[in-house]
């Protein structure tokens, strides 16, 4: 798989990561390459906040993989911190090459570290491949999930 430095995202990788974004049928309808300023933004908030990894795979200079883990911590579960991973996605020249499965054994290790009682996600219901690879990982589809648009 050649070598790969799993490191945390900053600003220069954010065009890259946008791209990634983007770079499926729910994402296009969402994401905006053309204007970085909103991502720029949001990833100097992240970087201010030491809960919060956005990383990137990079393999021989150039991004490939990304995605955002979050430390909750909580009363729940005895007051148990949990982890959430968000925003997995993967360079379309990179699918299928086991990337996937080393970035989210990242997030579950430093989850791990993080002293984290729980890994949880949430994937949109027409993923089914993606579905299909966390459950290869492990994960259930224990819950329904819900979202409110504001």
């Amino acid at each position: 798989m050649g070598d790969l430095e799993i490191r945390p995202a900053v600003a220069e990788d954010v065009p890259a990561i946008v791209g990634m974004l983007a770079d499926d049928p729910l994402g296009a309808q969402r994401e905006s390459p053309d204007d970085l300023t909103p991502y720029l933004a949001a990833l100097e908030r992240l970087q201010g906040d030491p809960h919060q990894h956005v990383v990137v795979a990079v393999r021989e200079g150039r991004v490939v993989g990304t995605l955002q883990l979050t430390i909750v911590p909580g009363l729940s579960r005895r007051g148990a911190t949990r982890s959430i991973i968000e925003g997995v996605r993967i360079h379309a020249d990179e699918r299928g090459s086991g990337l996937g499965t080393r970035l989210i054994e990242w997030a579950v290790d430093e989850s791990r570290r993080q002293e984290c009682h729980l890994v949880q996600l949430t994937s949109d219901k027409t993923r089914t491949d993606a579905r299909r690879f966390y459950e290869r990982l492990g994960f259930t589809a224990s819950h329904t999930g819900f979202k409110l648009q504001l």
